[in-house]
C-alpha cells in the first residue's frame, strides 16, 4: 500500500475558481518524490492536503489517502491523530514555525505531552534522541535555548526533529533548504536522506531547485497551473524532459558545469582544520590553479585595483567587529580590500556567518566599519550618512535589495506606489508613475499584482517589487543580498536578465551576494570567497569555479547538489 495516494484531486475556492485540476500522485515507503514547479503551480496546496490543511471554505474533490486512510472529510480529532503518528511536515521558514518566546524544548515536546499524554521526562528524552539524530551539536543546551539563539540551519534541524517526534511514516518537506547556504543545505539534505533510509519513510519534497531535486528524489511530478505537466523517474525526466514546460525549467536552471566526480554531499568530506586563513591585510595571495587557467593572481588585478581605469566601488582595509557580552569580540569582516569597475559585477560567496551581509551593509551605509574606507564613484561613503542631503546622495549612488523583501516594503500601500514614491524622491524630471510601471512590467508583475498589497503577493513577487523599487532610484551601484534565493528558476532568469540589460544600458555596477554558485557564474565577472570574515580566494568567476585553489572554495563547490543521471543521493 502506498504511504500517500492522491487521486484526481481538485480544489476550488469560493466563487468557483479552480486551483488544482485532477492531481494524481503516489509516494511509496523508502522513496522520495519531488514536487517541482513555479510559484502558484499548486505544489504547496497539493502537499498540504496530506495533512488536511486546506484554504478556508475551499471545496475539494477526488481522494487523498495517507497509509490507507482517507484524509478528505476527516474530523478535527482524527486529523490531529493522523498528524501525530502518520504524517508530518517541515516548512520552508523555521522562524515562522517556532514560537519566538518559548524554548526549543517546549516546541519539541508539546505535541507528545499534550497530544499523547506522554510524561515531561519521557518527552524530553525523546527530544534529546532526535536532536542527536539530526546532528545538533549540544542537545542539552539547545533544549533550553530560544529560536533567536540558533542559526537558520540549526533551526531547520529543530523543525525536522519536531516533525519526527511522532515517528511519522510520511514526511512532507516544503522548500526546507531554500534560504540555506550550500554547505548547510548539503548537510540537511544528507540528513533527510539518511533518516529516510534508516526509517523507511516516504518523502514528498517540494522544491524549485532542479539540481537539488535531482540529487535527492527518486521520482518527480512537475506542476504548472494546478495541473500535472510531467511525471516519471527523476533522472530520466531531467535528462530527457518531454513536456515543454519541463524543458523550460531545465533550460533556466543555472549550472556550474562541474566534472563527474561525486560531490562531498554524498561522500561526507569535511573542511580540513586550519583551512580558511588569509594573508595579512585581507588580500588573498596568488592562486596557482586560477593563474594556470589564464586568470590574474587573486587579490591582484581587478580585485585589488591594479590597472583599473575607473573603479566604481573601492573597499580598502575594511574591518567590522562586534562586542558580545561575556565573550570575546567577534570579527565579522577582517581587512577586506577589493574594487569593482564601473559596469562590472562582483560575486561574494561563503557560508552563513562568513561576513557577506555585514560587508554589504557597510557598503550601503547601514553600518560603519571600525577601520578602512569605502568610496563610490570617487566619493567617500564610509559609514552612515548624516543629514537628509547626505542620505539622499548616498541613496542615489547605492541601493540594496535585501533577502527578505517583506520587511523592506510598507505593508499598508500598494506595491506600485512603493516603487513610484522611490522614483519620485529621486525623479530628476522623470515621470515617477511611468518609471514605476515600466520597472514592474520588466520584472514580470501583472497589472493586478502591481496594485496589490505586499501581504497578498508571494515571496518571489515581493522580491521582484523590491528589485524594481531599488532600480527606480537609478543607482550607480546595486547591492543584491541573496535577492534571488527565493525565486523560481524561470523568474530568477528573468530578473538576472534584467540586471544584465541594465548593466549594458546604464553601466549599472553590481555587488552580488549569493549562496547559489550557478547564479554567481551566470552573473558575475569576478568573485571573492569569504570565510569567517576573511577573503580566502578571489579572481575571475569562471577560473575560480573551474579551478578553485583554496580548500574552502572546493568544499563550497562540492556541496552543490547536481541533477546528474546515474547517481542518487544516499544517506
Amino acid at each position: 500500500m502506498s504511504l500517500l495516494e492522491i487521486s484526481q484531486l481538485t480544489l476550488d475556492l469560493p466563487g468557483g475558481k479552480r486551483l488544482l485540476h485532477g492531481i494524481d500522485l503516489t509516494v511509496e515507503p523508502g522513496r522520495t518524490v519531488g514536487l517541482v514547479g513555479e510559484s502558484g503551480s499548486g505544489k504547496s496546496l497539493t502537499a498540504r492536503t496530506a495533512l488536511g490543511l486546506f484554504p478556508e471554505k475551499a471545496k475539494l474533490g477526488g481522494s487523498v489517502k495517507v497509509d490507507g486512510t482517507e484524509v478528505l472529510g476527516l474530523s478535527g480529532s482524527a486529523l490531529r491523530a493522523l498528524r501525530l503518528s502518520d504524517v508530518a511536515m517541515v516548512f520552508q521558514d523555521p522562524r515562522a514555525g517556532i514560537n519566538p518566546v518559548r524554548t526549543l524544548g517546549d516546541h519539541l515536546t508539546e505535541a507528545l505531552r499534550l497530544g499523547e499524554g506522554v510524561s515531561g521526562e519521557a518527552a524530553r528524552k525523546r527530544a534529546m534522541e532526535l536532536m542527536e539524530a539530526v546532528r545538533l551539536p549540544r542537545p542539552e543546551k539547545h533544549f533550553h535555548q530560544y529560536p533567536h539563539e540558533l542559526s537558520g540551519g540549526q533551526l531547520q534541524r529543530i523543525m525536522i526533529a519536531g516533525a519526527l517526534m511522532g515517528n511519522p511514516r510520511l514526511l512532507v518537506c516544503d522548500e526546507p533548504t531554500t534560504a540555506l547556504d550550500v554547505t548547510t543545505q548539503a548537510e540537511i539534505v544528507r540528513l533527510l536522506a539518511t533518516l529516510r533510509d534508516e526509517r523507511g519513510m516516504g518523502m514528498l519534497f517540494i522544491t524549485h531547485d532542479l539540481g537539488l531535486a535531482g540529487a535527492l528524489c527518486d521520482d518527480v511530478v512537475v506542476l504548472a497551473g494546478g495541473r500535472v505537466q510531467e511525471r516519471g523517474d527523476m533522472a530520466a525526466v531531467l535528462a530527457h524532459p518531454t513536456a515543454e514546460y519541463t524543458q523550460r525549467l531545465v533550460a533556466a536552471t543555472p549550472s556550474l558545469h562541474l566534472d563527474d566526480a561525486v560531490p562531498s554531499v554524498v561522500s561526507g568530506a569535511s573542511l580540513p582544520d586550519g583551512a580558511g586563513s588569509a594573508s595579512a591585510g585581507g588580500r588573498h595571495e596568488a592562486a596557482p590553479a586560477a593563474s594556470q587557467a589564464g586568470a590574474p593572481e587573486a587579490g591582484r588585478g581587478t580585485l585589488a585595483g591594479d590597472g583599473v581605469v575607473e573603479p566604481l566601488l573601492r573597499v580598502e582595509g575594511v574591518r567590522r567587529t562586534y562586542a558580545v557580552r561575556g565573550k570575546d569580540p567577534v570579527t565579522a569582516v577582517a581587512d577586506a580590500s577589493f574594487v569593482i569597475p564601473r559596469g562590472s559585477a562582483l560575486g561574494v560567496v561563503g557560508e552563513s556567518g562568513s561576513g557577506k551581509s555585514t560587508l554589504a551593509r557597510m557598503v550601503v551605509g547601514l553600518e560603519t566599519p571600525d577601520a578602512g574606507t569605502i568610496t563610490v564613484a570617487g566619493k567617500d561613503r564610509t559609514g552612515t550618512p548624516r543629514g537628509r542631503e547626505a542620505r539622499l546622495a548616498h541613496a542615489r549612488s547605492v541601493q540594496m535589495v535585501f533577502q527578505d523583501p517583506y520587511l523592506s516594503l510598507d505593508p499598508r500601500i500598494p506595491v506600485i506606489r512603493a516603487v513610484r514614491d522611490a522614483a519620485a524622491l529621486h525623479a530628476d524630471g522623470r515621470d515617477a508613475a511611468a518609471v514605476a510601471k515600466e520597472l514592474l512590467d520588466r520584472v514580470g508583475l501583472t497589472a493586478e499584482q502591481q496594485q496589490a498589497l505586499p501581504r497578498t503577493l508571494s515571496g518571489g513577487q515581493r522580491q521582484r517589487v523590491a528589485m524594481a523599487r531599488a532600480l527606480a532610484v537609478q543607482p550607480e551601484l546595486l547591492v543584491m543580498d541573496e535577492a534571488t534565493s527565493a525565486l523560481d528558476v524561470s523568474v530568477q532568469a528573468q530578473v538576472l536578465q534584467l540586471v544584465t540589460e541594465l548593466r549594458a544600458e546604464r553601466g549599472l555596477t553590481v555587488l552580488f551576494i549569493s549562496h547559489d554558485l550557478g547564479v554567481v557564474r551566470r552573473v558575475c565577472d569576478e568573485t571573492l570567497v569569504l570565510r569567517r570574515g576573511e577573503i580566502v580566494e578571489a579572481g575571475p568567476t569562471a577560473a575560480l569555479l573551474d579551478h578553485p585553489a583554496h580548500e574552502y572554495t572546493r568544499l563550497l563547490l562540492d556541496s552543490v547538489p547536481r541533477p546528474d543521471a546515474g547517481w542518487r543521493l544516499a544517506g
